[in-house]
């Protein structure tokens, strides 16, 4: 009842279930224009293309675009583009000065970077959708019957156009959704795209369960090992490591001026600060094998041959051990360039505070680095065990493929992280309005109109 109570209280407020209702609005635009096959493509002859994005790295990819990948949609490159952009001018931005200065100068900084990053996008989207279109016949298997126009320069162009301008109109709604609705859009369609996929691979997994003889009580143990995954990724994207921070002198707000002397507070260090970055990064690495098992001098080599035997099973062995390590490094390193301890420290100082036994300054800066040094090695074995866990799923209890993505990886943390932020702010939004929260039970509370 309780829940039921909150969620009334939700559709009270104006102006949150209005910011829902965009939310939802948008986000089944997206969902039905992955539906929309390309003009000139048969729809019902791509099952090939289906079967084939059914499991392994492909079956990933699907997961990521809600399975417009696999019906050859408008949609078929998703938000990943934009994703890739973005990630690629924050990496630029430790080494190119221009793009220092423009993270520095605020608003106006941040719309040039959103500038660039959108031509970034269109310049990736123009070297991946002639690559996906030239591998739906020879790669994917779909029949030379299945193009209705042919597949010749006509139909390539105009089909690069329309997944471009799919890949960018998904970017504006993702866009709209964080102005005009609520939550990080770009994150929601991703998560929105994922969770689309996961009804299908449950049953396609119970099925086979049944179909095998296995009993109802088998798939009730997945069950109850994927909520166990959860709730220890949950674990993983809340857990901080709280640093006291004590204010010699304060003043508070609340419409007069008030000091407070030895005011204790402190600062917040996530256990895994780098959030689901690592494991990108990692699975973009782990491309490079299998595509140097393949080049000319090595494709007929035993080397080669065992690279690409290797590094195509994403449930292997080789894959996953050479993936975790890849995530430790990673997480190391991006936590590096996204935790300023140095900004923290000048922050703290130029604000009064300091840390018990610590001098302000230099000395903050470097325990600040120290403690996210020592708390960035177990989040960053425990990222990694969950990367990889559906491996083990896999191998040792025999879950389809489709199904086991969702017990770890990026699936799993992006569906976590998203939908704990997204309630987040729903929560702000009930607070605000003297309401009890999402995320915390408590009394209960007059309600302001």
């Amino acid at each position: 009842m309780k829940f039921i109570e909150t969620l009334k209280n939700v559709w009270k407020i104006e102006e949150l279930r209005n910011r829902i209702i965009v939310t939802v609005g948008l986000l089944l635009v997206y969902r039905f224009g992955a539906q929309v096959v390309l003009p000139g493509i048969d729809a019902a002859q791509l099952s090939n293309l289906q079967t084939e994005t059914s499991e392994g790295l492909f079956g990933l990819l699907n997961a990521f675009t809600g399975g417009a990948f696999a019906n050859a949609s408008v949609f078929a490159l998703g938000i990943m583009p934009y994703i890739s952009a973005s990630i690629v001018v924050q990496l630029m931005g430790i080494a190119i000065p221009y793009l220092q200065k423009l993270q520095k100068e605020g608003a106006s900084g941040q719309k040039k970077i959103t500038q660039i990053t959108r031509w970034l996008t269109i310049a990736i989207c123009l070297v991946q959708a002639p690559g996906y279109l030239a591998s739906l016949g020879p790669v994917f298997g779909i029949p030379n019957s299945a193009f209705l126009l042919g597949q010749g320069g006509m139909f390539y162009v105009s089909s690069i156009v329309i997944l471009v301008t799919g890949t960018i109109f998904a970017m504006w709604l993702g866009e709209k959704i964080t102005d005009k609705g609520i939550g990080n859009g770009i994150s929601l369609l991703i998560m929105v795209g994922i969770i689309a996929t996961l009804p299908k691979a449950f049953l396609q997994n119970a099925d086979s369960r049944m179909a095998d003889g296995n009993n109802v009580m088998m798939i009730l143990f997945e069950v109850v090992i994927w909520f166990a995954i959860i709730l220890l990724s949950i674990l993983l994207v809340m857990a901080v490591r709280k640093i006291a921070v004590q204010y010699a002198r304060r003043t508070a707000s609340g419409g007069y001026e008030k000091n407070v002397f030895g005011s204790r507070q402190y600062i917040p260090l996530k256990l895994n600060a780098s959030g689901v970055m690592p494991i990108i990064f990692a699975q973009a690495i782990m491309f490079v094998p299998g595509l140097i098992g393949k080049s000319s001098f090595l494709e007929d080599t035993s080397a080669g041959l065992w690279l690409q035997t290797n590094f195509s099973d994403i449930f292997g062995f080789w894959y996953n051990l050479v993936f975790a390590l890849l995530i430790i490094i990673f997480t190391y390193f991006y936590t590096a360039i996204t935790v300023p301890t140095n900004k923290m420290a000048d922050d703290l100082k130029r604000s009064g505070g300091f840390i018990p036994g610590i001098r302000p300054g230099s000395e903050t800066s470097e325990y600040l680095d120290k403690i996210m040094s020592q708390i960035t090695l177990p989040g960053s074995i425990f990222l990694a065990l969950i990367a990889v866990f559906p491996a083990f799923i896999v191998k040792l209890m025999g879950v389809q493929q489709g199904w086991a993505l969702f017990f770890g990886g990026t699936s799993l943390l992006i569906m976590v992280g998203v939908a704990i932020d997204t309630m987040q702010q729903v929560n702000s939004y009930l607070l605000n309005r003297h309401y009890d929260g999402l995320m915390k039970t408590g009394k209960n509370r007059k309600a302001v109109a």
